[in-house]
């Protein structure tokens, strides 16, 4: 098997990679340092749609991370520019926060609940069953459903949250129509963060805490893919999938030394 080129580009998962419920992991700091100094193409990756680049930012600024805004890749950003690439100047039902709906106001979407080319389902805390109503009415009457991301759950201090996919899941019950998910593990969240960076996949390497999202994604676009423990993901547990990571790591700080 011919060998890997070496590592040129990276792409690190955010939550579980660089930090973990709202604190930095160790070595999170001098990973991102590195990459800056290097002058390497880098991106940080979430699939949470909430926040806009700016949003991420700032918070990630505060707890001591300096990733600039463009260096920033969320599933809102990813879904935007699939829809640009489908149908430019189109109209969107939104259920979201302002990441995805400052996302699609930047191409040029009209959001509106009257006849949309799209119901577009986002990241939110605070779904209603009067929008989720809304969604089901519209997509019934010829709205295509797209969805950013298929995470069922989310972190939060008090423990997990339903999150996006489990929504989809109730909206596809009662129309019985399946979203497109613009986000991990859809390898075009992937190739569009390389895109924008200018980077290829060949040269590239992905970093995550997921095997069903970020080793999934990273390896479906052609990526060297890393796990770190520091997540969700236990040693044990990527036994049982049927591909495995190019290689696991305790953390991100086993990282440094290879940028």
């Amino acid at each position: 098997m011919a060998e890997r080129k070496p590592i040129e580009s990276w792409l690190t998962d955010m939550d579980g990679v660089l930090i973990h419920e709202g604190v930095p992991i160790p070595g999170a700091d001098a990973f991102i340092k590195k990459l800056k100094e290097s002058e390497r193409p880098f991106l940080v990756l979430t699939n949470n749609s909430i926040y806009t680049a700016r949003d991420l930012h700032a918070r990630l600024k505060r707890m001591g991370l300096d990733v600039p805004v463009e260096n920033i890749w969320t599933s809102a950003l990813a879904t935007a520019q699939f829809l640009d690439d489908q149908r430019p100047g189109g109209t969107a039902y939104v259920i979201g926060e302002a990441g995805m709906t400052t996302a699609l106001h930047d191409i040029g979407y009209v959001l509106t609940d009257h006849e949309p080319d799209y119901v577009v389902l986002g990241e939110t805390r605070t779904y209603s069953f009067e929008a989720m109503t809304k969604a089901v009415r519209l997509i019934n009457g010829g709205a295509r459903f797209i969805c950013t991301n298929p995470d069922e759950t989310g972190p939060s201090t008090e423990g997990p949250l339903p999150a996006t996919g489990a929504v989809a899941a109730l909206i596809t019950k009662a129309t019985g129509k399946k979203p497109y998910f613009a986000g991990k593990p859809n390898p075009l969240m992937m190739r569009t963060g390389l895109n924008a960076i200018g980077a290829h996949s060949e040269t590239s390497a992905m970093i995550g805490d997921r095997m069903d999202t970020d080793v999934l994604a990273g390896l479906e676009a052609g990526m060297m893919t890393f796990l770190v423990l520091t997540g969700l993901t236990t040693p044990e547990d990527v036994e049982r999938y049927p591909y495995r990571p190019s290689k696991v790591v305790d953390s991100i700080a086993d990282l440094v030394d290879r940028v």
